[in-house]
């Protein structure tokens, strides 16, 4: 019918297949198509029933998220999957690979579904910012209950086929031939006498609900407990509580408004900003791309402590056999009961089965000669920040490792190049700077060296995200990106802590734009010591953090630190001793203490943040300024809502924060207010951060 979408007629069945390769995305040409083919089998009298399927590996990524701001001219998916409905004839979705989004709104208006083992489903439309809009909060709580949908569209994680079946989402598992098996169901349909009651027209799985909302309400209330401002999850649940309680045609124009409504919102525009700017960082700059990969069928970890040993899980978790270096048997013990720990904890939680718990302890492997790890793929090196010690150990890597092996460093601050330069092989050598915990975290900075070679830059990418990891290229400089900017931001928490603020004070001026949790939580989180470790190796001081450490406060593993902590408590509580301390060192500095607005917290700490962002940019550390928002809103809590800290300056507004940072400039007289020479460029041209051109890190 047109070149995206294709029929053909087997006997009594009609097979539309959408043909938008790679992944069929629902395109307004796909869409076109879709109606002109489904509405002439309505009227073929030859075809008794139909089936929708998608070719190559996939049935339909969904909608075209780049078209998303394009007009519809009044095609949208929510027609297509109208006429499934209505059509006398019964439709039946064969799903091979991904049905997202749109994809399995589609699928869920079908009569039937069947799909093939490796199928794999999933809403997620709300990591987007918005909700499903073309009937998935309407229809699938009608086919597996109110709350079983609730959960799926709210949490946005994809279902395999064996769950989605067990759910009631798929009639069938065909295990042979996909289509095959699919026609034969469509023939059996159309024998019977009657066409499947439509969803739209099912109530059985509303009945329990409606008659008692309990469940669903506490459900509700659990998921968007940690919305962390963000619309579109209470939109969720608005919407398909209207399942329940709104006839369905009307639920439905309710549900598009809703979707349309938060589509054109600042929250989903900076998630799909988002969105494009991961896969954007997982892509070297041109040609780069199309380099050969490296295989990585065995790594090693050089240390088994707690970074080392969240390292081991993630290469274990992605199936590739890992072995573990420690200096002595105690304490590689020591660290895989930590990892075996750590596993039962998730069979516990049952986000692993107790099988899975030990196909991933058998890939684990100790060990603690370096002989031991010759024949691994990558190494990565994880003890803590001492480079003579780190350059000790890679002289002793170089000595053992195979030729063309990957060299790693997890660090998070030191020069990569100064431990490249120990070893034969710089060019092999590169950071992999891993966020703890390693085996939760998402980001992964991955720092390319003045030798590091484009081939090996590449495997690692590739290594990043064949481990779960979003992986961004950064250059080499004291804290590469992340840790840079966290820097400027440091530099002005004690300020503001002399000046008068409360560590309370500024903790809540930082949730309530949008952080899981405020600076001081965060060190008391993490540990004071750590920093305080480093501050020491490189003769620096931060006055009231180290008079804590001195006093004995780490934070929570102490159970005080800017707050005390009970036994076994994580919650933070106002400490006295911290208000008098930071008084007496305000009078000793002859400090003047006065009021310090929330305002004045977000541009003394958020601002220099941009500010190092743009000297960034500058000096070609990052590629794109929409790097550096992937890495603080994976790394560093950065509100996802606020599309990350560069994304979010253009929207607050260059001008302004150049006038405000050269305000606070001439106040306190430190240079992390000067603008960067480039902000304020931009600036003066009207332009912005996310539309400079990349460069090569």
């Amino acid at each position: 019918m047109n070149n995206t979408v294709t029929y053909t007629v087997d006997g009594v069945v009609a097979v539309v297949t959408i043909e938008n390769p790679p992944v069929n995305a629902l395109s307004h040409s796909v869409i076109s198509g879709l109606i002109e083919t489904l509405d002439h089998a309505a009227v073929d009298p030859t075809v008794k029933a139909i089936v929708l399927t998608g070719s190559g590996r996939n049935f339909s990524a969904g909608a075209d998220v780049s078209e998303f701001e394009k007009p519809s001219n009044g095609l949208d998916i929510g027609s297509v999957n109208q006429r499934c409905e209505m059509i006398a004839k019964p439709v039946l979705a064969a799903i091979q690979g991904w049905a997202v989004g749109g994809g399995l709104e589609l699928a869920l208006s079908c009569d039937a579904r069947v799909a093939s083992p490796d199928a794999q489903i999933s809403l997620p439309e709300v990591k987007l910012g918005i909700i499903p809009g073309a009937g998935g909060t309407q229809r699938l709580p009608r086919i597996i209950g109110p709350e079983a949908a609730l959960e799926m569209i709210v949490r946005g994680k994809p279902f395999d086929a064996a769950k989605a079946a067990k759910l009631g989402i798929f009639d069938r598992i065909i295990e042979e031939d996909l289509l095959e098996g699919a026609k034969r169901l469509a023939r059996e349909l159309a024998d019977r006498a009657t066409k499947p009651i439509a969803v739209r027209d099912r109530q059985d799985k509303l009945a329990r609900t409606r008659s008692d909302p309990s469940t669903f309400d506490k459900l509700a209330s659990e998921l968007t407990r940690r919305a962390r401002g963000l619309d579109a999850l209470f939109a969720c649940v608005k919407a398909i509580r209207m399942a329940l309680d709104t006839p369905f045609d009307e639920a439905l124009e309710k549900e598009r408004a809703i979707c349309l409504e938060l589509t054109s919102g600042l929250q989903s525009k900076a998630q799909r900003h988002l969105f494009f700017a991961e896969r954007k960082a997982a892509k070297l700059v041109g040609k780069m791309n199309d380099l050969p990969r490296r295989d990585i069928r065995q790594a090693a970890v050089i240390g088994a402590g707690t970074m080392g040993g969240g390292i081991a899980m993630c290469f274990a978790n992605a199936g590739i056999p890992v072995t573990i270096l420690e200096v002595d048997r105690e304490a590689l013990d020591r660290g895989l009961g930590v990892v075996r720990n750590n596993y039962d904890a998730s069979v516990r939680r049952s986000s692993i089965t107790a099988e899975g718990r030990d196909q991933r302890m058998a890939l684990l492997n100790g060990a603690t000669r370096y002989e031991d790890i010759q024949g691994a793929d990558i190494i990565i090196e994880a003890v803590f920040e001492d480079m003579a010690l780190k350059k000790q150990i890679f002289r002793a890597i170089d000595k053992v490792a195979k030729p063309g092996a990957i060299l790693a460093s997890n660090t998070s601050f030191l020069d990569v190049n100064e431990i490249a330069a120990v070893t034969k092989r710089p060019a092999d050598v590169l950071g992999m700077h891993f966020f703890s915990p390693a085996n939760v975290m998402r980001l992964l900075e991955i720092v390319r060296g003045a030798n590091t070679s484009s081939e090996v830059l590449a495997a690692a990418l590739s290594l990043g995200k064949r481990i779960g990891k979003v992986p961004v290229v950064v250059g080499v400089c004291y804290g590469f990106v992340g840790n840079r900017m966290r820097a400027a931001q440091f530099m002005q928490l004690e300020s503001l802590l002399l000046d008068g603020a409360r560590p309370e004070q500024v903790d809540k001026a930082y949730t309530d734009f949008g952080f899981p949790m405020g600076p001081f939580v965060v060190h008391d989180l993490a540990g004071l010591d750590i920093d305080w470790r480093i501050r020491k190796s490189l003769g620096k001081t931060a006055v009231i953090f180290d008079a804590l450490c001195e006093a004995g406060r780490f934070g929570q593993k102490t159970g005080k630190g800017f707050y005390l902590y009970g036994a076994g408590s994580r919650t933070p509580v106002s400490d006295p001793w911290v208000k008098s301390l930071i008084e007496d060192k305000a009078n000793e500095a002859r400090i003047n203490s006065r009021d310090v607005s929330a305002k004045d917290i977000v541009e003394r700490t958020i601002y220099p943040m941009i500010n190092e962002g743009a000297r960034v940019l500058e000096e070609g550390i990052a590629t794109r300024s929409s790097d550096i928002d992937v890495i603080w809103t994976n790394g560093y809590g950065f509100p996802i809502s606020k599309g990350g800290p560069m994304f979010w300056a253009d929207q607050e507004g260059l001008s302004k924060i150049v006038e405000r940072l050269e305000h606070w400039c001439g106040q306190t007289g430190k240079t992390v207010f000067k603008p960067a020479r480039l902000l304020k460029d931009i600036a003066n041209s009207g332009g912005s951060l996310s539309g400079l051109a990349e460069k090569v890190a």
